[in-house]
């Protein structure tokens, strides 16, 4: 098994954008239910603090968001529509209310669908990303050049209004196949 660096509070205390451009590559690494799953990081979407009009602490603080304004490095865990777990982690200083969604990981594309391939739970909200606690995220090592990173809106916000939906706060990485090098004929 690949064992990397696993990335601490200060790696998440960062400004939120900055974060969630980062973690492209990075790897969602579980061990819940008896699965040990570890998958690069693919797409994810900022939610950047109260002015954000997409972000859920935009109309303060709440029992279901209250920690988003704790300490970063902290997984923010709710149910979507009543079906899907939505995975989120807290960025940036103490009682800034940002956070990062894990939209995609490794194969799988969606939010909904990764917390259910993963097996993320209510049972993970609040607990902070370290492998004591089952689910965290490492640095493998794996480099993510510019050009294969897209930035778009973010999906399914269109309540947020013109100005907030528009933003480009979704990061997408595809990785480009390796070329192989020609052969000569001769």
């Amino acid at each position: 098994m690949v064992e990397g660096r696993i990335l601490k509070t200060e790696f998440f205390q960062r400004g939120t954008l900055t974060v969630a451009r980062q973690l492209l590559g990075k790897h969602l690494v579980a061990s819940l239910n008896g699965k040990e799953v570890a998958l690069p990081i693919t797409e994810v979407e900022a939610y950047d603090g109260p002015k954000d009009r997409a972000c859920h602490a935009h109309r303060g603080r709440t029992p279901r968001n209250a920690v988003m304004f704790g300490a970063p490095g902290v997984w923010y865990v709710y149910l979507c529509y009543g079906v899907h777990w939505l995975l989120n982690i807290v960025t940036g200083p103490e009682s800034y209310p940002a956070a990062v969604l894990v939209r995609g990981a490794g194969h799988v594309s969606g939010p909904g669908r990764l917390t259910r391939f993963v097996g993320i739970t209510r049972d993970q909200d609040r607990r902070p990303a370290h492998p004591a606690t089952g689910l965290w995220v490492e640095d493998r090592g794996l480099r993510v050049p510019r050009r294969e990173i897209e930035r778009t809106p973010r999906i399914g916000i269109g309540y947020a209004g013109p100005v907030w939906s528009e933003k480009p706060f979704r990061y997408v990485w595809t990785p480009q196949p390796k070329s192989t090098p020609k052969q000569k004929r001769g």
